[in-house]
């Protein structure tokens, strides 16, 4: 009879972890960089150190649908800056959000709060939740760990999904078409204006090209399963480094 020590056991067991692992790496690998090719190229992307994004849309709330018009410029994993406006209510509103590293600031009017450290590691996931399907480079990085999931269906179309666990611990999942690599959808727990946990599904429709860059320009949020936010991409720039003064603390 054949007998296997312990140490048997170990080795043929870390044998098998280490094939199972290298062959996940392989068709993770080939997913992303499959997507990179179909978004502009590793060589087009790499050089987009920060991007700055103008949309309109529509905000619901309720049930009701309110007219936005937002831009943000996001710079790495750690600088976001936005603005938006829209009618609530028949109330004109208009606010703002920086993030610089360690410290954020929102201001609505004339208000100008500072972030606590969980409102700063909530925008810090926002950031690279929507970074991460317009270059898909940062889950090339240490900073995230990413594994195969099962195929999953996007509007009627196979789509290959990952699993994506990011700097902070939290994971999402995102998917891509299958016959042109781009992502389709992207799904994750976020928190709401109240600090409510949603499922929020994104949907990416409709890319076109902006200098190289292929960005979706239709883009549908969902949360809980209900419609939240439909925003329509107007202009998409892939920039070196924001402007001097981005990213400043808001007064």
């Amino acid at each position: 009879m054949l007998r296997l020590s312990g140490t048997a056991f170990l080795a043929a067991g870390l044998v098998l972890a280490a094939s199972t692992t290298r062959g996940d790496d392989a068709q993770v690998n080939q997913v992303l960089d499959k997507a990179i090719k179909a978004l502009g190229g590793e060589e087009k992307l790499s050089k987009a150190h920060a991007i700055c994004v103008k949309g309109k849309g529509k905000l619901i709330i309720d049930g009701n649908e309110n007219d936005i018009k937002s831009e943000a410029t996001v710079q790495g994993l750690d600088h976001y800056a936005t603005k938006f406006e829209g009618d609530f209510g028949g109330n004109h509103i208009e606010g703002r959000s920086v993030l610089s590293e360690k410290k954020g600031w929102r201001k609505f009017g004339d208000n100008v709060m500072e972030m606590d450290d969980d409102a700063v590691k909530n925008e810090k996931r926002t950031i690279y939740l929507m970074l991460t399907p317009t270059t898909i480079l940062p889950l090339k990085s240490k900073d995230f760990k990413v594994e195969s999931a099962a195929d999953e269906t996007v509007d009627g179309k196979p789509a290959a999904t990952l699993k994506v666990t990011g700097p902070d611990g939290k994971d999402f999942k995102i998917s891509f078409d299958k016959e042109s690599g781009l992502p389709v959808r992207t799904v994750a727990k976020v928190l709401g204006f109240q600090g409510d946990e949603y499922t929020q599904e994104t949907l990416y429709k409709e890319y076109k090209d902006f200098d190289g860059i292929k960005k979706a320009t239709k883009m549908t949020v969902k949360r809980d399963g209900e419609d939240f936010v439909l925003q329509e991409v107007t202009e998409f720039k892939a920039i070196e480094k924001a402007p001097e003064g981005t990213f400043d603390e808001l007064k």
